[in-house]
């Protein structure tokens, strides 16, 4: 079975009605649900959280005043195509710009998917290669995207290598949701193209919601450790799917059990028609602290804003500051204040 791609296919498979008015969504946001989470959703549970991620919605045609196009300022940090630079000591690489899924709220949903960015052509990855080689400050490459695991194993064992060449690289750190939802994907040869001499290689595992490790995803987590690579993970706090502290608990639970230590929880980003997503930083602050106590501190996330316009994240457990406005001043990691909008304006 193939993943589902088109509307005519979500509601062959149950998941909308005939009449559900997707098609403007489609021609404006790449669909895509692999048979891995097509397994997870109840198509009886109008509320199911793994549908809500994956499956379109008519909200999604709804941008608001706040919302952008490039939420986080990546296109404000791109010295070379297909690299952000945006701390000192580590860059991202963007070597593909399409995914196995499209989550229904992605940040960079207006440049990933069949008419997005595409994928880098081997003369802008030589480039891309160059600029980390010619900055010796870079510590840490990070492999994003789109998700840098449709790529062939060996397409990833070429950039490696080519990354195993830069001595001042130390870290390689990908992130991806295919452990998750195409789980079949992660076998010897995928892992060992993962790794290359003298570099460390860390993977955030995207899930938001505990169903989703599944006993096929920990196979790929067990492969992936035996090969010598580092999991953490990352997830985002999404209405309807895990702002209440059973959710989250879970999660967190989950991770520590199949030995992936807990790293961000990122408070929803405003890109176009995802507000039916977000929480307010009241309420994300609220869900944090009654994590605490409630679990093990080895299961306990960093929840933070990656504030707009592309001034890097901020740990918003309780750095954020309310303004008579009611909005939000968040200092960024230099220093800087920046207004974060409350949800609904």
């Amino acid at each position: 079975m193939s993943a589902l791609k088109t509307v005519r296919g979500l509601v062959e498979a149950g998941l909308v009605k005939e009449e559900s008015g997707l098609d403007a969504v489609a021609e404006k946001y790449a669909i895509s649900i692999t048979p891995a989470v097509l397994a997870l959703i109840d198509p009886n549970d109008p509320n199911d959280p793994i549908a809500r991620q994956y499956v379109p919605a008519p909200e999604e045609l709804v941008t608001t005043a706040e919302e952008r196009a490039d939420p986080i300022g990546d296109l404000t940090h791109s010295p070379v195509e297909g690299i952000v630079h945006r701390y000192p000591d580590r860059v991202l690489l963007k070597a593909v710009h399409v995914c196995p899924v499209y989550c229904r709220f992605c940040f960079r949903r207006e440049m990933v998917g069949p008419q997005g960015l595409g994928t880098l052509t081997a003369g802008e990855l030589d480039a891309a290669i160059a600029y980390i080689a010619a900055h010796e400050e870079i510590w840490e490459v990070i492999l994003t995207g789109g998700d840098p695991l449709v790529l062939s194993p060996r397409r990833l064992h070429v950039i490696m290598e080519k990354l195993a060449g830069i001595a001042h690289v130390k870290v390689v750190r990908f992130h991806t949701r295919v452990p998750v939802v195409e789980p079949k994907r992660i076998d010897a040869e995928m892992v060992e193209a993962l790794t290359a001499s003298g570099k460390t290689t860390y993977l955030a595992v995207h899930a938001n919601h505990p169903r989703e490790l599944t006993a096929l995803a920990r196979t790929g987590f067990d492969l992936l450790i035996a090969g010598g690579v580092v999991l953490i993970s990352q997830s985002v706090l999404l209405a309807g799917v895990n702002d209440d502290a059973e959710t989250l608990a879970a999660l967190m639970r989950g991770f520590v059990e199949n030995r992936i230590r807990p790293y961000y929880l990122h408070h929803p980003d405003l890109a176009p028609g995802t507000g039916h997503f977000r929480v307010s930083i009241e309420d994300g602050q609220r869900l944090v602290t009654a994590l605490r106590g409630r679990i093990s501190g080895l299961c306990q996330p960093t929840y933070v804003l990656d504030i707009p316009g592309g001034h890097g994240k901020a740990d918003i457990g309780a750095a954020a500051l309310v303004g008579s406005d009611g909005c939000f001043t968040v200092r960024d990691w230099q220093g800087g204040e920046h207004a974060y909008p409350p949800v609904g304006d």
